[in-house]
């Protein structure tokens, strides 16, 4: 039952006014904060952010031609970043997680890379939040080895979910020490 406001002085019309508008600003913060909170920062099929000297990111299509194209931007952005002894196993791992995502899941893909400190951080984002699933393949399975690979070959692998999905990640120790860019010597004299 509404309340007329014909009767009350002005100050009280006024507070009241005041109040309705206090609710409605609190209404609109409390929606653009839940609204932030629970979309994903970026869709999967976008970039996760602006590229930088040590990350890169590229959306990947739900087909199997990308598990190729996933080893070669790998294979180029470890060029790039000048990292010699970790391509090869980069690439097998990656062509091995984005395999899984394109086997189990339904929507698009997103390849992480980031090179911090001594170790290459390497991340497959999907739309699916259930975890990778260890399986005992036999000696004459055709599949089923991609978390035995990661295991042996990767210095550590996990999953994480994500306000989209999962993401399935591995590190590999980077040998050559420091990923951050050294100062040229000095020419001696």
């Amino acid at each position: 039952m509404a309340v007329l406001a014909i009767g009350l002085p002005a100050a009280a019309r006024r507070r009241r006014r005041l109040s309705r508008a206090a609710v409605n600003a609190w209404t609109l913060r409390q929606w653009a904060l839940w609204s932030r909170t629970l979309a994903p920062v970026r869709p999967l099929d976008a970039p996760r952010a602006r590229a930088t000297a040590w990350d890169a990111s590229w959306p990947l299509k739900q087909e199997p031609l990308s598990v190729r194209q996933a080893r070669r931007l790998v294979s180029a952005q470890l060029a790039d970043w000048a990292v010699p002894g970790l391509g090869d196993t980069a690439e097998l791992l990656v062509s091995e997680v984005v395999t899984n995502a394109l086997r189990h899941t339904r929507g698009p893909l997103r390849l992480n890379l980031r090179l911090y400190e001594s170790r290459l951080l390497c991340e497959v984002e999907d739309t699916e939040s259930a975890g990778p699933v260890r399986n005992i393949a036999g000696p004459d399975a055709e599949g089923g080895r991609g978390t035995e690979l990661l295991d042996l070959l990767a210095d550590a692998w996990g999953s994480a979910r994500t306000a989209t999905g999962k993401s399935v990640w591995f590190a590999l120790h980077h040998p050559a020490g420091s990923a951050e860019p050294e100062q040229a010597p000095v020419a001696p004299r």
